[in-house]
């Protein structure tokens, strides 16, 4: 809101034309400012239109381009990564992390998390709607480690604070200093707490979970948000190359499907293209057109 409130201030909204907003766009591209940043900054001033014309204060709504986004983060951590930031955090973080990196939920869904929402009992967590991003009501089931980080909770569990994960009590609020500091100690540095969302979905598919449900746990709505998540390592690539061969090889031992036919001497004819194939002439030819 800050950039765009510099920029068109105290405006007429009808002053607010689409010359206007491709001005503002080129001027921030040339301040060096990324794409994706850009972006956000245009659906926010989009959306206001959008409200005015809802409510009849408006007719319409000024083009706006939005810019090609080549900076998409692709971060992720694999298991043996993300033990060693763990080990790092501060123990009033050290858990929220690590749901956010099994169950792929967002951090402020990790952060409002309260204990209206759990079931220990039936060790199930029943998300309403208001407090998840896309206003969908959401159900993570509790197993293994997933069921043991809530188990400490309840352990640590204070009667004057109805978040699960707090730090004395009081909502972790930012705790990127305490993030970055980590993964940087960790030998990860840049990684990004959000991150870990993208992380879940990745282990998630490459355990063998159906993809509808691989969606369903983190709370994606479209296909396309999900695939973008999906992130492909060198080392998916070669997994599928070695699984690939494997089966060439295996194929390989099985005897053909179609064996080639004779001639009436008993030998097989030559393929003029491929002297190493045989093809069908003389009698035999005739026999297999009849």
């Amino acid at each position: 809101m800050r950039h765009l409130r510099g920029a068109f201030g105290e405006d007429r909204a009808l002053d607010i034309t689409a010359d206007r907003i491709a001005r503002y766009t080129a001027a921030r591209c040339e301040d060096g400012v990324k794409p994706a940043t850009i972006n956000r900054k245009l659906a926010a001033l989009r959306r206001m239109f959008s409200l005015a014309c809802k409510a009849g204060m408006l007719a319409t709504r000024p083009y706006m381009a939005m810019l090609t986004e080549e900076n998409t983060r692709e971060g992720f951590l694999d298991p043996s990564e993300f033990e060693a930031v763990r080990a790092q955090l501060p123990a009033y973080l050290a858990d929220a992390a690590a749901f956010a990196y099994l169950s792929g939920w967002r951090k402020g869904e990790v952060r409002t998390l309260a204990w209206a929402d759990v079931d220990l009992r039936a060790a199930v967590i029943r998300l309403r709607a208001a407090h998840s991003k896309n206003k969908r009501p959401r159900t993570l089931v509790l197993r293994g480690d997933l069921l043991a980080i809530f188990e400490r909770r309840a352990a640590a569990r204070r009667l004057d604070c109805p978040l699960v994960f707090h730090r004395d009590g009081k909502p972790l609020g930012n705790f990127r200093k305490a993030w970055a500091l980590a993964c940087r100690t960790a030998g990860v540095e840049g990684q990004l707490f959000h991150d870990l969302r993208r992380s879940a979905v990745r282990n998630l598919v490459r355990g063998g979970t159906p993809e509808r449900v691989a969606m369903a746990i983190p709370g994606h709505k479209t296909r396309s948000v999900f695939d973008r998540y999906n992130i492909v390592s060198e080392e998916d690539l070669a997994a599928a190359l070695d699984r690939t061969q494997a089966y060439v090889d295996q194929a390989r031992q099985k005897p053909p499907r179609v064996r080639p036919l004779t001639r009436a001497d008993g030998e097989c004819a030559q393929n003029p293209h491929n002297p190493a194939e045989s093809t069908h002439h003389g009698p035999q030819k005739e026999a297999a057109s009849t």
